[in-house]
């Protein structure tokens, strides 16, 4: 299995790198993680399709231009929205597709339109339907006309052909449901895309050493959770992470202001095979417009944006997130915006840890009034790790975790864990080995 896991990573990396041309990392990974989900998905109705259709004897691909079988298509479409949540039609489907994307030397004249009638067909399948909103809009971002893609209609043609091409011969092992080898590589791609973002890449990805701790810590003594809670979730992998520590996650509950970012992070729940029951993802500044009020989260994760700007006016003093502090976090430092937001979501019984700049646990003024409110009045902080420098895309600077329950007595200690020096130097980066987590 790890081999075919490592086959298929390097497999898709090489082909990401096919569509790299002019674009930065974040840009052509839209389009190749885009174009992965959608083959996917065309997979995932087929193989299903297959199975409804196999005591007639036909194939779902059997239904394409076959106008006498309309009855069948109609039954399939009605089914497939309750059982997978959308539907596609066989002549759309991404096999088919690829197949003429071969014609004239990757050249057809339609092949563009095409796939943008079957992104539009799948986000138009589930218009009025229990999962229109994890499906609404999500290849939004994906522009197949864009000039960075070729100068003219027959180079992106030609471009998108062949990545349609090379990715139809890649065996995604959707039928053995007891790995997630494709799950997998999706996450070595996001995180080969964040290496080379920049800055941008702590708006869609936490290292998956940090996430693994992170995920750890809210599990500890539990083997399910009802729900778990990111309230910045860029593309989902620190919820997709928690799961992976537990039997069974009820509810994945998340929130997320960049769309490009929300696109990925629903498309990353629905290919890791989390059924658009089970989770629920939101587009919105979580601090000014919060999507998920009145929710208490079993387990709450995350990594905010270190030090960001937000309102802080007065008004938010009549926020229960925020008032009961006596103080706001500042205009240029959003840092315990996010904390007490998150504390105002987080059971008594549950568990929270999130990443901080380091800062945070020192910096005076207002800062230092809700900290300490926190701390003593409350007695909410259960420990606080300090982390090595240098282990984030983007950004140098020391940050640290801090964990926070309800559920402590007044005799219980806060524990610091100073793990600044417990890492391994790689290139320009430090990363964290399996003993150091």
């Amino acid at each position: 299995m790890t081999d075919h896991k490592q086959q298929l990573q390097s497999q898709l990396w090489n082909i990401a790198n096919v569509l790299r041309g002019n674009m930065g990392a974040d840009e052509f990974r839209d389009y190749i993680l885009g174009l992965i989900f959608y083959k996917y998905l065309s997979e995932k109705i087929e193989l299903w399709a297959d199975k409804q259709l196999k005591s007639d004897g036909i194939k779902f691909t059997d239904l394409i231009d076959h106008p006498e079988r309309e009855d069948y298509l109609e039954g399939l479409q009605e089914e497939s929205i309750g059982a997978l949540g959308f539907f596609l039609k066989p002549h759309q489907l991404f096999s088919v597709l690829a197949s003429r994307g071969g014609e004239h030397s990757y050249g057809h004249d339609t092949l563009i339109q095409d796939v943008e009638e079957a992104f539009r067909d799948i986000e138009q399948s589930v218009a009025g339907a229990e999962s229109s909103d994890d499906f609404d809009g999500l290849f939004n971002e994906i522009d197949l006309y864009s000039s960075k893609l070729g100068k003219d209609k027959a180079q992106r043609a030609k471009l998108i052909g062949k990545v349609l091409i090379n990715l139809n011969n890649i065996d995604f092992q959707l039928e053995n449901t007891k790995i997630d080898v494709l799950g997998d590589a999706y996450e070595y791609l996001i995180s080969q895309f964040a290496s080379g973002a920049g800055k941008k890449a702590g708006e869609f990805y936490t290292p998956q050493e940090v996430s693994s701790i992170l995920s750890k810590i809210v599990t500890t003594g539990k083997d399910k959770l009802e729900s778990v809670y990111d309230p910045t979730c860029g593309s989902g992998s620190l919820l997709l992470r928690v799961a992976k520590e537990v039997e069974k996650v009820g509810m994945f509950y998340g929130q997320e202001m960049n769309p490009t970012t929300y696109n990925l992070a629903r498309m990353n729940m629905i290919l890791h095979d989390v059924s658009y029951r089970y989770f629920d993802i939101k587009q919105n500044d979580t601090l000014e417009k919060p999507e998920h009020k009145n929710i208490k989260f079993d387990a709450i994760v995350a990594n905010p944006p270190f030090s960001a700007k937000w309102s802080s006016d007065s008004l938010k003093m009549d926020d229960e997130r925020f008032g009961q502090y006596g103080k706001l976090a500042p205009q240029s430092k959003a840092d315990y915006a996010f904390v007490t937001h998150m504390l105002h979501h987080l059971s008594d019984s549950g568990t929270m840890a999130l990443v901080l700049p380091h800062g945070a646990l020192f910096r005076g003024a207002a800062e230092g009034h809700i900290r300490k409110h926190i701390l003593e009045e409350c007695n909410w902080v259960d420990a606080v790790i300090g982390l090595p420098s240098n282990i984030f895309f983007g950004t140098s600077i020391p940050t640290c975790i801090m964990v926070f329950k309800k559920n402590r007595s007044y005799d219980d200690a806060v524990l610091f864990i100073d793990a600044s020096n417990e890492y391994e130097k790689q290139k320009n980066q430090n990363y964290l080995k399996s003993e150091h987590i």
